[in-house]
């Protein structure tokens, strides 16, 4: 096993086709060490060069809505009158600190997407 540092887009290229290779061995093995250590590796120079913007705040809201099959008039108990909820989901209004809070209290939607 001669594991480097990905410090390349070669490098980088090379460590998913080595996973590739890897893929499905036994963790008690050393493939599967091999394995561990280069999806560690693959997964810190993705985050470093790669890295996923948080999901805008409405649309997390809006995803969870839909995961959770509810509707705008669902969400009066979060954000307050039906039309709030409307200028809310149409962008017309920020969140507040309070509305902030109860989406992440009863929806669980994180709170650090809520404030972007």
């Amino acid at each position: 096993m001669d594991i480097r540092p990905i410090k390349t887009e070669q490098d980088y290229s090379t460590a998913l086709s080595r996973i590739e290779e890897l893929w499905g061995a036994n963790k008690e093995t050393p493939e599967g060490d091999e394995l561990d250590v280069l999806i560690t590796l693959v997964e810190f120079y993705e985050m470093k060069n790669y890295p996923i913007a948080p999901p805008d705040p409405i649309d997390a809201i809006k995803f969870r809505m839909e995961q959770m099959g509810m509707t705008s008039a669902d969400m009066v108990k979060y954000l307050g009158s039906q039309s709030r909820v409307s200028e809310i989901l149409n962008r017309k209004r920020g969140l507040t600190l309070g509305m902030i809070r109860s989406l992440y209290k009863g929806l669980k939607i994180p709170a650090e997407i809520l404030l972007a």
